[in-house]
């Protein structure tokens, strides 16, 4: 299994108070990301050898979370700013094929019988600021958008696909309800502020604490004036 992460990581933090349950990455900025123990699997419930994870800055999954790679070319990747609950289950693994005689593995008995190849799972996807509940179960091809708030126990069934900012909850996981107005969350997702560096949050968090539903206008203008100024042509 493979981690990949921030360009400006700088190491495990040890002496981190989670330490003692997360592997705790440490980036040059000060931020840091969380990942349980324990938290790779195989199909024999062993430390996966094989899969890519991909994680941003600030993204933790809770204590007792798992992800079950089947295959060295399936890739789960968080973005920035996730926040994990417990017990989450990432099934990342290999579809079955339907369409032979038979379901069955056979070539793991090792008596010389051969089966086709199961068809590869899709990579899964989780953007920015996302919100997931403890317990929720995700499958492969599962693609969750910015912003977006998956309630606890909720399953993503294979192929999922979300809307930014959407609320999703139950199995399988269906739209709820959105965060924000329309005009509000294309506001937001022009300004991806999680691409911006932790001094310009730091710069800005009077924002970060405003109830952004609460008069639409001033919202938006005040999104607004975080954008960087136009330049006017000459």
């Amino acid at each position: 299994m493979e981690l990949f992460t921030e360009n400006d990581l700088v190491g495990l933090e040890p002496e981190h108070p989670w330490a003692h349950e997360f592997e705790v990455l440490r980036f040059a900025d000060g931020s840091v990301s969380c990942l349980p123990n324990h938290l790779f699997h195989d199909p024999l419930d062993e430390g996966a050898p094989v899969g890519e994870l991909h994680i941003g800055r600030c993204s933790s999954l809770g204590s007792g979370s798992l992800i079950k790679f089947a295959s060295e070319t399936q890739k789960l990747n968080i973005g920035r700013f996730v926040t994990g609950g417990m017990r989450l289950r990432f099934l990342l693994n290999g579809r079955y094929e339907s369409r032979t005689l038979s379901t069955y593995l056979f070539a793991v008995q090792n008596v010389g019988v051969r089966n086709v190849s199961a068809p590869a799972a899709d990579d899964c996807l989780i953007k920015n600021d996302v919100w997931i509940g403890d317990e929720v179960t995700i499958l492969s091809g599962s693609l969750i958008e910015n912003g977006c708030i998956i309630e606890p126990g909720s399953l993503l069934p294979r192929g999922f696909r979300s809307e930014p900012y959407g609320i999703y909850a139950g199995n399988p996981a269906r739209l709820v309800g959105f965060r924000f107005p329309a005009s509000i969350r294309t506001a937001l997702l022009e300004l991806a502020w999680w691409d911006k560096p932790m001094a310009w949050i730091k710069a800005h968090n009077d924002v970060f604490l405003l109830d952004l539903t609460v008069d639409e206008k001033a919202t938006l203008e005040r999104l607004k004036s975080l954008q960087p100024a136009s330049v006017s042509a000459e």
